[in-house]
């Protein structure tokens, strides 16, 4: 039988009831009026820009309520104004930045890409809000392995999570005498670190369709990540990095035949990677806010 919800519908409300949980078992630096009003501004931000586009709304979207759930679990900020300036952009460029309808990059990591590049000594990424209470833990997996089933996506986090955890021990942990393995692995009982891998990595908008290129999207994901805690020291903004500058290949992979599709892949990326060198340089930040 066909599911009655929506993809969109159940991740939002998957993620809503986390981050309810979330109230109650652990820290959720955004208060509940702050949250109310970021998710009801991403409902009318979206719908503008559908609007715009199609002069008629002839359906609800849910997706920018996931989009503003994806910035309240993954950042930190001291001001509501933050937290709105960086939803906008993040679905102005799902709307504006895309191709045959669709974008270039997972709406709540450009969100949050963008709040480190702006706003860098205010809006801080963090992956401890949700705590690392086990019986959360089951529950995103749980929740997550019923919305990938049904996008297809289950691979990825797979791949992912082996890979990672290869790369670091080899390129990581063997060259740090004080690093061990288990700092490693233990990343993984974090709640929001399992989002990350369960949700925002297998975004099925901004990943590609076929199996293999799935498992290679996700190696590069970790490899870049990896890499980058290689040579700077692990910082959490690597894994979201590694994400922003990999996402748009899954353009080139539903589209490789169109060449007006390479050429503003190519552009995307040049501006991704800038975002990140001009990012990678400012001093790390402990989180400490800006009151």
């Amino acid at each position: 039988m066909k599911p009655t919800i929506s993809i969109q519908a159940q991740q939002f409300i998957t993620l809503l009831l986390l981050w309810v949980v979330g109230e109650y078992t652990a820290f959720i630096y955004v208060s509940w009026q702050e949250a109310i009003l970021i998710l009801l501004a991403s409902v009318l931000i979206e719908h503008l820009f559908l609007y715009r586009e199609h002069h008629t709304l002839s359906f609800f979207s849910y997706s920018s309520l996931t989009t503003a759930m994806g910035i309240l679990m993954m950042l930190v900020a001291p001001s509501l104004w933050i937290y709105l300036n960086i939803l906008f952009l993040g679905l102005f460029q799902k709307h504006i930045i895309g191709y045959k309808h669709f974008h270039f990059f997972n709406p709540s990591n450009f969100a949050l890409m963008m709040g480190m590049l702006i706003f860098y000594r205010d809006a801080h990424m963090v992956m401890g809000q949700l705590g690392d209470a086990f019986a959360l833990r089951i529950g995103v997996v749980i929740a997550a392995v019923l919305i990938l089933y049904r996008v297809d996506r289950w691979l990825i986090p797979v791949v992912f999570s082996l890979s990672y955890l290869l790369f670091q021990y080899f390129w990581v942990v063997s060259y740090d005498p004080v690093l061990l393995f288990e700092d490693v692995y233990e990343r993984f009982y974090s709640v929001s670190f399992i989002l990350f891998v369960l949700f925002m990595l297998t975004d099925p908008k901004t990943t590609p369709p076929i199996w293999w290129q799935q498992a290679l999207f996700a190696v590069m994901v970790s490899m870049v990540a990896v890499g980058l805690d290689r040579l700077y020291g692990f910082r959490i903004q690597h894994l979201f990095m590694a994400l922003f500058l990999l996402s748009p290949f899954h353009m080139i992979a539903r589209f490789h035949k169109d060449h007006g599709v390479w050429i503003r892949t190519f552009l995307v990326l040049v501006l991704a990677l800038s975002v990140i060198i001009y990012i990678e340089i400012q001093p790390p930040y402990y989180y400490e806010m800006n009151r």
